[in-house]
């Protein structure tokens, strides 16, 4: 217990020391985050506090190294393990420095490929979600399906851990609760190697927090959420690799509730609006609660609430056994919902609207699609110009357009208007329709021929756009001037 006590006081006091050298030396380099459109803080602030956080976590942590009592010795037996867990979290938090420090950061995937890359190393060296105990009796063997099932764990909470690191102290705090929580649950199983990395990392973000509040004099980066979501995330599970009981997975589930779900339904919101995974947005749940009035300091109070009350009824499953287990895990996963719901980060009428637009775009899409390669057969067999205009028409049909007119100057000088017309166009209100004009190469002058259509929107003016896009292609791919025939 002195050991464990040790570590803590030495990680917060460290953090105490450490974060305002850090401040200090983030301003002299300029090192600060200028407000803007999707930050809540008005003026610069420093934001590398993970290296406060790293470097007070990690220093305590050697010393315990070597100690002769069975602490010590626990560290030894698991040395190899230890040392790639602390060697990956160290790569994934110089990555986040690097994207800290430079002008423009690096790139989302750039970072997706460093956590991944951590991540594989962990499973290299055995750690693995290799069973979970549900019941005495039900036992999950993943085998080959523990690699999957390990890095979609780790990188998914490392993304989680940063994405909520939105308002001051809120991804600090629900962080040393999930480290607490780790802890709590590593020393009641004679984890002590888990307990002592929870501890030390509890310690530092204690200190850190008292910097990292509402208002805060320093951020902690992209190095401090990766970090952490990344430490977190493997030792949870390393922690499961020595008591593969599901209430070792279940609690630091719920402890990053809040991050986990926010994640969750973020990607989910950015998959109906068809958007990039990657692509920042303000929608997440601390944004939504201030959106709802509240001052950035009352939304992480209420954040450090809900994610309280989910732990705490998470933890009466180290008291149960069984099926009473899974029943205890699903109170706080709907109260979490419930939190989201509240905070109106979903919507089950909305989701049930975005996937039924998604399903309309996509057939859309590929009816569009069927007739573009329909009307490229029509090109492709034309040889003579009028083989190549009743080609146009013929996709014009397809697409769904209203006209099409193209003024040409015959052979004889005369100059003469080619003209389709969809029969039902009248019934087509003007408003909607999206007129435009696409230049065609004439094959004789080679001056411009102005080809004018209108197309009918459908009810989609993204609709009528592709179709346009897609009649340009034909028009590109399949020029006039290529015909064999000499055109009228």
């Amino acid at each position: 217990m002195k050991t464990y006590l040790f570590v803590y006081v030495c990680s917060a006091f460290l953090a105490l020391l450490i974060t305002p050298i850090t401040i200090w030396l983030a301003r002299r380099l300029g090192i600060v985050d200028v407000p803007g459109p999707r930050n809540m803080h008005i003026k610069p602030v420093s934001h590398i506090g993970g290296v406060a956080i790293f470097l007070s976590m990690l220093i305590p942590t050697i010393p315990v190294l070597f100690l002769s009592n069975t602490i010590g010795e626990a560290f030894r037996d698991i040395l190899p393990e230890v040392i790639v867990l602390l060697f990956a979290a160290g790569f994934v938090f110089l990555a986040g420095l690097i994207d800290d420090v430079r002008a423009g950061g690096l790139r989302a995937r750039t970072k997706f490929m460093v956590q991944m890359a951590g991540a594989i190393i962990v499973c290299a060296v055995g750690i693995r979600i290799h069973s979970v105990a549900v019941t005495d009796s039900l036992i999950l063997h993943f085998g080959w399906f523990s690699w999957p099932l390990t890095l979609l764990w780790i990188v998914g909470i490392t993304n989680a851990v940063n994405l909520s690191d939105g308002l001051d102290g809120l991804a600090a705090g629900i962080s040393a609760v999930a480290c607490g929580v780790i802890a709590v649950f590593a020393v009641s199983s004679g984890n002590v190697v888990m307990a002592v990395l929870m501890l030390a990392l509890l310690g530092s973000l204690t200190g850190f927090l008292f910097f990292n509040f509402n208002p805060a004099k320093i951020f902690m980066g992209d190095c401090g959420s990766m970090f952490l979501g990344f430490t977190i995330a493997s030792s949870s599970v390393l922690c499961s690799t020595k008591s593969p009981l599901l209430v070792g997975l279940a609690l630091p589930l719920l402890a990053l509730g809040i991050p986990i779900f926010d994640t969750f339904f973020s990607m989910l919101r950015r998959f109906l609006e068809r958007r990039s995974m990657f692509a920042p947005d303000r929608s997440h749940f601390h944004h939504k609660l201030v959106d709802l009035g509240l001052k950035q300091h009352h939304a992480v109070i209420i954040a450090y609430v809900v994610t309280f009350i989910a732990t705490g009824l998470g933890m009466f499953m180290m008291i149960t056994r069984n099926s009473s287990s899974i029943a205890v895990l699903l109170f706080p996963l709907l109260f979490l919902l419930l939190a989201f719901r509240v905070a109106g980060c979903v919507r089950l009428k909305d989701v049930k609207a975005g996937l039924r637009r998604k399903y309309v775009i996509i057939q859309r899409e590929q009816e569009e699609t069927k007739s573009f390669e329909d009307a490229q057969l029509h090109f492709r067999q034309a040889d003579t110009f009028e083989q190549w205009w009743q080609a146009i028409s013929t996709a014009a049909e397809k697409m769904n357009f209203r006209s099409v007119c193209l003024p040409i100057e015959r052979r004889d000088g005369t100059n003469s208007t080619l003209t389709w017309r969809r029969n039902d166009s009248r019934h087509e209100s003007a408003r909607a329709v999206l007129h435009a004009s696409i230049p065609v190469r004439d094959r004789r002058s080679g001056s411009a021929l102005n080809l004018r259509i209108e197309v009918c929107k459908n009810g989609s003016l993204e609709s009528a756009g592709r179709r346009v896009a897609l009649f340009t292609r034909l028009m590109e791919e399949h020029e006039v001037t290529d015909l064999k025939s000499n055109p009228a």
